[in-house]
């Protein structure tokens, strides 16, 4: 259904069940698969890809140009999966000319008044709650949860399955299977009943708790714990998962509690 009372470009590619409440606006180069909800007073900007049963909710703003000195208005998009829902307020920027789009997988939840900058990129089944704010090029990967004004800094990295405490400021990359709380952030255990919920077994879940166990509570540098994973883990499939992860972080990792005032922190570069 499209109302009336919606103001739609005729350059808009709607596909078929799409839903258009009052007073929403839709822009040219604008794409929306089937079944997706716009509702009243969403705004979708030039550059929008929107998957199939969606939810876009009011006052939401999608592909808005980005705020970084550097854009020329180049060409770039938003892009997001199917059964996503954007809740009230969202503002969403499109990317810039570095990485062309901004991206949300499917499955995603991202709720009220967050702030998704140029160029991120959002894995699938990601829950963002509310008035989360997040800078341009941060990375998160698939089921990560940010609990409510989590701020996260820019080219930042969330690993999958990780979870992050409410007013979390996140300054360094967070591991997969990890939760973080405290500030400054730091590692406060493995994301057990996430894991759980999520059909990991108890094996696979004890041999994640060894890694973490090694990485941050035994006091090693990095290079330190990195070989003794390396030497006495069983490999698995999370095994390499975090370790490539820990390689492909130049910018470092969160501490552990008990490493916060030393200075061989888990985070020190090889």
């Amino acid at each position: 259904m499209l109302s009336p009372l919606a103001q739609i470009a005729p350059g808009a590619k709607l596909a078929k069940n799409v839903t258009v409440e009052p007073f929403a606006v839709i822009h040219d180069d604008v794409e929306i698969g089937e079944g997706t909800v716009i509702m009243s007073h969403a705004i979708i900007m030039p550059g929008s890809r929107i998957g199939k049963n969606c939810k876009i909710f009011p006052g939401a703003v999608i592909s808005v140009i980005p705020i970084d000195l550097k854009f020329a208005g180049e060409y770039t998009t938003v892009e997001i999966g199917d059964n996503t829902s954007i809740r009230e307020y969202c503002t969403i920027h499109r990317g810039t000319n570095e990485n062309r789009k901004t991206t949300i997988g499917s499955n995603c939840v991202i709720m009220v008044y967050v702030h998704l900058g140029h160029d991120c990129v959002i894995g699938d089944h990601v829950l963002i709650s509310g008035y989360c704010a997040l800078a341009g090029h941060v990375h998160i990967e698939d089921w990560a949860i940010l609990e409510g004004y989590t701020k996260v800094q820019q080219f930042t990295r969330i690993g999958a399955h990780s979870f992050l405490a409410a007013d979390s400021s996140v300054r360094k990359n967070v591991p997969p299977f990890v939760k973080a709380a405290r500030e400054p952030l730091s590692y406060a255990g493995v994301n057990t009943v996430g894991l759980m919920r999520r059909n990991y077994t108890q094996e696979m879940i004890s041999r994640i708790e060894d890694i973490y166990r090694i990485l941050y509570v035994k006091g090693y540098t990095l290079p330190t714990a990195l070989k003794e994973i390396q030497d006495t883990v069983p490999d698995s499939e999370e095994k390499s998962l975090i370790l490539k992860f820990i390689e492909e972080s130049k910018n470092g990792i969160i501490k552990g509690p008990a490493l916060l005032s030393k200075s061989k922190a888990v985070n020190e570069n090889p």
